[in-house]
């Protein structure tokens, strides 16, 4: 099970951490993934973390702006965001895929959580 949390309105340039609580299985074994749908738009990848956090890549679009972290200890799986667009809104979903290292296609996760709404608007 994936819970995320954090969502919220914000300004432009603002910042935001999104937090994504999991149970069961340890999270070193699992490939996590940040995804955002953006109002009449199809769902897109923004971040994957693999190998238990040690290898990371971002879409172009944050690149930069947005950092995903882990603690094992917790269980937890963050998405730091800073300078936030107006394009950035969306509902962000982490999704996770049980094995080790491998890619965050969407069509390879194997659970989701229901997301968190961000807002960037003035």
């Amino acid at each position: 099970q994936l819970v995320e949390s954090g969502g919220d309105l914000v300004q432009p340039g603002g910042s935001l951490r999104l937090s994504c609580e999991t149970s069961g299985d340890t999270l070193d074994y699992f490939v996590i993934g940040w995804f955002r749908q953006a109002p009449g738009k199809e769902r897109e990848g923004v971040s994957c973390s693999r190998e238990s956090g040690a290898s990371r890549d971002y879409a172009d679009s944050v690149k930069g702006r947005f950092t995903t972290s882990r603690d094992n200890a917790k269980s937890t799986v963050y998405l730091q965001m800073n300078n936030l667009k107006p394009e950035d809104t969306g509902v962000y979903y982490c999704a996770a895929r049980r094995t080790f290292g491998g890619m965050c296609r969407e069509d390879l996760m194997h659970f989701w959580g229901k997301g968190t709404l961000v807002t960037v608007s003035s």
